[in-house]
């Protein structure tokens, strides 16, 4: 088709769960409900960290930037998903869709750099104990953490950057709750080589370097513990990496569980397989920002003991 017969996309419909619309009062009650666990856990989180001095170290530093990072991932997604769920016609305008896609895509990378960088901090503790308080002094884990956001934003800006430019024409409808760069790119019509290209990168930069330096990262540090001669000892060791190690785990599990199981090639059931790859990609984007301050309250004795301080300060001012 010639390109002055082509009439430009201002805007997107968002398919959502359009096809099953029983489903869409259950799974915005369920969505909502998951969202305020969010923004009270992680709100409550990023209190603590910042209201308690004995909080003010390097680990609580980037456990309150992590918390801070899944309520902006989760906002720049969930308000869009609950008003699809309301909204008979989901549409989108082409801006909006591409500030939402920068969002995700930002606070997506910025979490696996920030995860890595706080598996360093952790080996740093653990087996260099003498030199930690040198090497994580406060403008090196506030600069860390900064880098952070830069490289998930620059790496976003990019991506995205390349994504708008494509030609977008005729079909504008996204089987997707949100404006998933993926999905957007499908409908892209023009060559979207360099936008695979480009993003097959960042996935090596941004997934596999972080995992491998939390690998490694992990590695030292087990053997470091295992070192230790008394249990108690290996015990308290353990127990300061315990909810990071978890919350990695998670992190990644699912990652891989989404994008590494196996596709149905039954036709008839291929339905039934995208509704339920959606599902998946929406619940991931939630399970972990909701595990996370559960996780870091259960297995850390000082977050609890914060929490706790900041219940009885609030009930003795009443």
């Amino acid at each position: 088709m010639e390109a002055s017969n082509q009439s430009s996309v201002t805007e997107f419909v968002l398919l959502g769960l359009s096809a099953h619309p029983k489903l869409e009062k259950t799974f915005f009650v369920l969505i909502l409900s998951m969202y305020l666990v969010i923004l009270l856990g992680n709100g409550v989180l990023i209190l603590v960290t910042v209201s308690d001095s004995h909080l003010h170290t390097p680990m609580y530093f980037f456990l309150g930037n992590l918390s801070f990072l899944d309520i902006c991932y989760t906002t720049s997604s969930v308000p869009l998903v609950l008003d699809g769920f309301l909204t008979p016609r989901k549409t989108i305008p082409f801006s909006a869709c591409a500030i939402q896609m920068f969002l995700s895509f930002a606070m997506g990378a910025t979490e696996c750099v920030l995860l890595g960088m706080m598996a360093f901090d952790r080996y740093m503790a653990i087996c260099n104990p003498l030199r930690y308080p040198v090497v994580m002094r406060k403008a090196v884990y506030v600069s860390m953490a900064a880098s952070s956001w830069l490289a998930g934003g620059a790496n976003s800006l990019v991506q995205i950057s390349l994504a708008v430019q494509l030609p977008f024409c005729g079909d504008n409808v996204i089987n997707h709750f949100t404006c998933e760069i993926l999905a957007v790119l499908k409908l892209a019509c023009a060559d979207i080589s360099i936008n695979v290209v480009s993003m097959g990168v960042a996935n090596v930069i941004f997934l596999g370097v972080p995992v491998l330096f939390i690998l490694v990262s992990y590695i030292f540090i087990l053997t470091t513990i295992l070192r230790i001669p008394s249990v108690e000892g290996r015990k308290k060791a353990f127990s300061t990496c315990s909810a990071h190690l978890t919350v990695v785990v998670i992190f990644y599990g699912t990652i891989l569980f989404m994008y590494g199981k196996p596709k149905s090639k039954d036709p008839l059931g291929a339905d039934k397989q995208e509704l339920a790859d959606k599902l998946i990609s929406l619940f991931y984007g939630l399970l972990t920002p909701m595990l996370n301050p559960i996780i870091y309250s259960l297995r850390n004795k000082d977050v609890k003991a914060a929490v706790k301080n900041l219940v009885v300060q609030k009930h003795s001012t009443q």
